[in-house]
C-alpha cells in the first residue's frame, strides 16, 4: 500500500495543471469547494458526488461502554459522526487497483 497523501496542496496543483487556472485560483477553488462541502455535513445535509460517494452525518445516541482494561461500564456521550459510503464505480476502480 502507498504511504502517499493526496493534500490540498495536490488538488490544487492538479487544477492549475489541467484546468489552466493561476496558482493562486487553482488553491482558491479546492478551498472553495471543500469549504462548500464542510458547511453543507454542519447543516447536516448529505453530500453525493457522482461516482466517487456521499458523505453523511449521523447522530449516535447515548450508550454504554465497557473499559476494556477493567471491564467497568462507562456511558458514552450522544455524538454526530461523519460517514463516507463510496460508490460502487469507486469501489470497483480501487479494488481494480489492488490487483
Amino acid at each position: 500500500m502507498s504511504e502517499k497523501t493526496l493534500t490540498r496542496m495536490d488538488l490544487a496543483e492538479a487544477v492549475f495543471r489541467e484546468v489552466g487556472l493561476s496558482r493562486h485560483e487553482s488553491a482558491q477553488l479546492v478551498e472553495s469547494v471543500l469549504g462548500h462541502i464542510s458547511d453543507a455535513l454542519v447543516r447536516g445535509e448529505q453530500v453525493k458526488i457522482s461516482s466517487f460517494g456521499t458523505f453523511s452525518v449521523r447522530d449516535k445516541n447515548e450508550r454504554i461502554g465497557r473499559n476494556p482494561k477493567t471491564g467497568e461500564e462507562v456511558p458514552i456521550t450522544p455524538r454526530r459522526v461523519l460517514s463516507f459510503r463510496p460508490s460502487h464505480l469507486m469501489k470497483e476502480r480501487v479494488a481494480a487497483g489492488n490487483k
